[in-house]
């Protein structure tokens, strides 16, 4: 049972890698796409940038729950190849794409079958045990450093030769990744497991409603929230914030993508089995939450390139809070309602990817635009440190009753 496990577990960490890799190959060259399409200049193309998460986090907003709870009935299997067929089209339109309305054409595609890494998490709960399931859930991160190695250095590569180049690259491996979990990757949820669809279940409120029930979880949405909510200070403006500031080159913000990966796959792939058993779930989440703050005040306030590097460990440090946090909050229902739990969680995470692309992108705008009464670029992540703040003020409550729960 133990090498099945670990087998399956290699087989969603392979189809994660390249997916991630894909994803991580268009981040240096999208502002510069936005730009040619509209002939603007970086600050109105982080306005355009956005919008065009806003229209993505929307579909996903209602339609993660939906197939979160399809996974519950039919099986991981067949809802994570429609999302990667899914995935593919969308960077084919992304490439081809003659003017800004074709961009947000493929990311409400994107959007509407977007649910990779809701059946991957909803995956690796199946062929988790209690005890390893946060270290497990830890391999999510793994996928998502490596393929942040790799994925923006190729972009950053590929993007001297022009700005559609990488989209074509990130079509041919998200394809390819549906050919291979086709016929490569076996089903995690086994038939006794899985309940009948329910449509009251499957939209964003009906899941959270049925997630009432269970107290642990449903105190800590707000922190969740809150989390995903900062996190776009960095997803958001990353590029736009070097590149205004530092002047970096495609190239410098690919590189620098790459060794957040680098980061991120030493703790999730090698601290987190370690500090995770030795701190416990709880102290792991405060204490990876307050790396995150320390991180991002320290981004906002940053006055030298390199500066962005150092900056970064204590950030990736707070990598250790996602893991744990994930595996409280699986750990507390039944096999099948795990699809169901983490199609809530990206139903959430979408609601803050309809808000944060653009109080982040307009919060960096307003703050760099010609004119303005007060320049500060930093503005994002010093936001982004003060909901983390926030994040842990609402964690706290929640993780005392999981302590009290456990005993």
């Amino acid at each position: 049972m133990s090498k099945k496990r670990s087998a399956a577990l290699g087989f969603i960490f392979i189809t994660l890698l390249i997916d991630i890799t894909g994803l991580g190959i268009i981040i240096p060259i999208m502002p510069a796409l936005i730009q040619e399409l509209i002939g603007g200049d970086l600050s109105q193309a982080a306005t355009y940038g956005g919008w065009l998460m806003f229209s993505y986090a929307v579909m996903q907003f209602f339609f993660s729950p939906i197939l979160g709870n399809l996974s519950d009935r039919y099986g991981r299997r067949p809802i994570l190849l429609l999302s990667l067929l899914g995935l593919g089209v969308d960077y084919l339109v992304l490439a081809v794409a003659p003017t800004i309305g074709w961009l947000f054409v493929g990311r409400i595609m994107a959007g509407i079958s977007g649910a990779s890494i809701t059946t991957a998490t909803a995956y690796i709960a199946d062929i988790s045990t209690p005890e390893k399931r946060a270290q497990n859930f830890g391999m999510v991160g793994v996928a998502f450093g490596l393929g942040f190695i790799l994925g923006p250095w190729l972009g950053g590569l590929l993007g001297t030769y022009g700005s559609r180049i990488p989209f074509y690259a990130s079509a041919g491996l998200a394809l390819l990744n549906t050919l291979y979990g086709y016929f490569v990757l076996p089903e995690s949820l086994k038939p006794e497991n899985r309940r009948k669809f329910d449509w009251k279940r499957a939209t964003p409120g009906g899941s959270l409603k049925h997630l009432k029930k269970y107290p642990v979880i449903y105190g800590l949405v707000a922190s969740y929230i809150l989390i995903y909510l900062a996190s776009h200070a960095v997803q958001s403006t990353w590029t736009y914030f070097t590149s205004e500031k530092f002047h970096w080159s495609k190239m410098m913000v690919g590189n620098s993508l790459a060794f957040v990966g680098l980061m991120v796959a030493i703790v999730q792939g090698g601290l987190i089995r370690v500090l995770n058993p030795k701190l416990g779930q709880k102290r792991s989440v405060i204490l990876g939450l307050c790396l995150y703050a320390v991180g991002l005040i320290l981004f906002a306030f940053a006055n030298e390139g390199w500066m962005m590097f150092a900056f970064l460990i204590p950030y990736c440090l707070g990598g250790i809070a996602g893991p744990a946090l994930q595996g409280i909050m699986a750990g507390q229902v039944p096999a099948n309602e795990q699809g169901e739990l983490q199609g809530a969680l990206t139903g959430l995470t979408s609601l803050t990817m309809v808000v944060g692309p653009l109080l982040m992108t307009n919060l960096f705008s307003f703050f760099t635009r010609k004119g303005g009464s007060f320049y500060f670029p930093g503005a994002p992540f010093l936001l982004g440190a003060i909901l983390i703040i926030g994040s842990i003020l609402a964690a706290l409550g929640s993780l005392r009753l999981y302590s009290q729960t456990a005993k």
